[in-house]
């Protein structure tokens, strides 16, 4: 019995369908990762282009605390930030950071 079953080969199926199946599938799989590179580098774009534009500017005025024989006792200044435009603010390709021209660039 063990004989014949190692004999019978039916419904096996041959090893170059196999590796043709198998090769079939690790490209499919090879350009489903690559598509998802994709994706996450343009969200992650998205995402520091957000974050480029922000305006970080600030000011805040000074004050002075309670009085005591007519000087302060506590005092602090003011003080303020203006956010300048950065090189990368404006730009809205990667080409600066992907190696491209930089002429091409809207940014730089």
């Amino acid at each position: 019995m063990l004989k014949n079953f190692l004999n019978d080969e039916a419904g096996v199926i041959i090893s170059a369908e196999l590796v043709l199946v198998l090769t079939i599938c690790v490209l499919g799989v090879i350009v489903g990762l690559s598509s998802v590179v994709v994706a996450v580098n343009e969200e992650l774009l998205d995402t520091a282009h957000a974050i480029g534009v922000l305006n970080q500017s600030f000011g805040f005025t000074g004050f002075s605390g309670c009085k005591k024989g007519g000087s302060p006792i506590s005092y602090t200044f003011g003080a303020v930030n203006t956010d300048g435009v950065d090189d990368c603010d404006c730009a809205t390709s990667c080409d600066m950071i992907a190696g491209g021209s930089p002429n091409n660039s809207q940014g730089g």
